[in-house]
């Protein structure tokens, strides 16, 4: 899982713990979720702005359950991660997406939030949805087949990430997330 970094001195309290304690969470379960001798991502830089707190766009995103959110609106602490992809259950994966560092492991990552979904509301997590730029549809196939307790959010239409300025890259002709998870409470981004 993404590492939640703490990106403020004047990040709170409470909500440093929640996010130290969401990340333990994680490391404590021995989950991995990126399959062995695939290249590792590095930290490129490309979040640094989201050490200031950013507002949250107030962007309309089509769920999984077939509500539409938007994570500027909702209470309590929101955890999003964002995923390049999910395949099919019957999709052979090329060997071209294995070479992109930190591309592979979308479903582990998407198991790992729904398998530890009930520590994360102990710790005072009031929802958590995965984003990609997929379609609803592609996702509905994903949320039904790994059996998640969450709503995954399209942003088919790039509009959540652009707004927030969050990394993205080409892939077959298809613009896709980077892998990041956001913690959101107020309607900012507090860790990233």
């Amino acid at each position: 899982m993404t590492r939640l970094r703490h990106i403020s001195s004047k990040t709170s309290p409470r909500n440093l713990l929640h996010c130290n304690d969401i990340h333990s969470i994680y490391e404590q379960s021995g989950q991995d979720v990126t399959p062995p001798n695939l290249p590792v991502p590095e930290d490129d830089g490309a979040c640094d702005h989201l050490y200031t707190h950013p507002a949250v766009p107030s962007v309309s995103l089509k769920a999984t359950d077939q509500s539409v959110v938007s994570l500027s609106e909702l209470p309590g602490l929101t955890i999003v991660f964002l995923y390049p992809r999910t395949a099919t259950a019957h999709e052979d994966i090329p060997e071209s997406w294995n070479s992109i560092p930190g591309a592979r492991g979308c479903s582990p990552q998407a198991c790992s939030f729904r398998d530890n979904l009930p520590s994360l509301k102990q710790l005072g997590v009031t929802q958590v949805f995965g984003l990609s730029t997929q379609s609803t549809d592609y996702q509905k196939e994903a949320h039904d087949r790994l059996h998640l307790a969450y709503s995954l959010l399209s942003d088919d239409k790039l509009e959540f990430i652009q707004a927030l300025r969050l990394p993205t890259f080409e892939w077959e002709g298809r613009t896709l997330s980077k892998r990041i998870t956001l913690a959101i409470e107020g309607g900012k981004v507090i860790h990233h």
